[in-house]
């Protein structure tokens, strides 16, 4: 079986960049809600730790939430009409490393399956 672990990569398809100081959280829904990690993106637009390592994965859903708004405003932007996106994921053992990237405008965004 495929060790399994989660990131995540937050670029700013706005200006082109990686989002720098983007606020993210990282949530298990099952069987209650609870906060397993937070940080803010660095320079690369990625956080320093993976959101959840090896060692600590546990199958079941999961929330990714990035303070797009935050993000934007920051940067003297007018963040637009999105909050906070929420990534709710399915993460199943075996399936090896979950990527899950954002690309972000103030007024959109995207995701997929990273590697």
């Amino acid at each position: 079986m495929k060790p399994s672990a989660v990131s995540t990569h937050v670029l700013d398809t706005a200006s082109g960049i990686p989002a720098e100081g983007m606020p993210v959280e990282f949530w298990r829904m099952e069987p209650e809600p609870a906060l397993l990690a937070q940080g803010t993106t660095n320079a690369d637009g990625r956080l320093d730790a993976p959101l959840l390592a090896p060692d600590h994965f546990v199958p079941g859903r999961y929330e990714l939430r990035f303070d797009v708004s935050a993000y934007f405003a920051a940067r003297g932007n007018d963040p637009g009409y999105l909050g906070t996106v929420v990534l709710n994921v399915g993460l199943k053992e075996g399936e090896g490393h979950y990527h899950v990237p954002l690309l972000c405008s103030p007024w959109s965004y995207s995701t997929y399956r990273g590697s």
